[in-house]
């Protein structure tokens, strides 16, 4: 009888060393993460004075790296899925103004043409689409032309960013990257 239970008591050791050990293990072995994007993934929020979300930007921001960006990497003249990897998705959550039209609520690819001047900014009826292989002006909902402006520092990384107007309603999507950059006008759509 003592042999049967001083081997039970060591089968029961046994397995629960194991137990230990196996959990041990799990413990210390490292998760593989991917490494981070060299284009990551960044969305920028819009909110009203009562705190209320009124436009999301989901984006990618690819670096500059000692590459001359507009008419060469972006060249000019050309759809640009205005970011990395995936286009760029805009959504409005009331109606909204933009250079002066109409945009209903909704989520929209943004695309835009750049010139050493001017860039146009697409709203496109397609949305979830890589890059802007695509893209056609079939389903652009909006155009509108804005003036490119000289950045005062180099921007390393495509950037946005909202630009409160004072005393206005409205506000300016800002995009820019290297020594450039475009402000979108947009507001409440008149009731």
């Amino acid at each position: 009888m003592r042999k049967i239970l001083l081997t039970a008591v060591c089968l029961i050791g046994f397995i629960g060393f194991q137990d230990v050990l196996a959990q041990e293990t799990e413990q210390t072995s490292e998760p593989n993460f991917p490494k981070l994007d060299t284009s990551p993934l960044d969305m920028i929020i819009h909110r009203d004075q009562k705190d209320e979300v009124i436009m999301r930007v989901i984006y990618s921001r690819p670096q500059t790296r000692d590459r001359e960006i507009f008419g060469k990497l972006v060249p000019y003249g050309e759809v640009w899925r205005t970011g990395a990897n995936e286009a760029t998705e805009i959504t409005f959550y009331n109606d909204m103004s933009i250079g002066g039209e109409t945009v209903d609520a909704g989520t929209y690819t943004l695309y835009t043409i750049p010139n050493e001047k001017e860039w146009t900014v697409i709203l496109n009826k397609s949305v979830h689409t890589w890059g802007a292989y695509e893209y056609t002006d079939e389903r652009d909902y909006i155009r509108i032309k804005v003036p490119v402006r000289n950045a005062s520092h180099n921007i390393e990384n495509f950037s946005m960013a909202i630009e409160q107007k004072e005393d206005e309603a409205g506000a300016n999507l800002l995009m820019g990257w290297a020594d450039k950059y475009v402000k979108v006008p947009f507001s409440p759509a008149a009731q």
